[in-house]
């Protein structure tokens, strides 16, 4: 199994309302493509850190293989959401994928 984890920061200029959308719209996003990504098992974001935190959003994805975690990589519904719900709000993506 594969744990693929992501902390984004969003942009600066963004509301604290239109940052609540967002976040929700991301959390929506990716937690939907449970079922539709091959080999993607488990997927949790968090949009509700405490105020000691310096992200904004975070992904936790459990997949079967590293081979499972290139294919949602590019799978088209996953960049689809990556492309419409995540790059345009975001100024910092920080990435770590393990095995466990």
């Amino acid at each position: 199994m594969v744990k693929h984890v992501i902390l984004w920061q969003l942009k600066d200029e963004l509301s604290e309302q239109e940052k609540n959308d967002i976040k929700k719209g991301i959390k929506e996003g990716l937690e939907g493509l449970v079922g539709v990504v091959p080999g993607l098992k488990e997927v949790v974001v968090r949009i509700d850190g405490l105020e000691t935190s310096n992200a904004d959003v975070m992904l936790d994805c459990l997949l079967e293989d590293e081979q499972s975690l290139k294919g949602y990589a590019v799978h088209k519904k996953h960049v689809e959401v990556a492309n419409s719900k995540v790059r345009p709000y975001t100024k910092t993506r920080v990435c770590m994928d393990y095995e466990i």
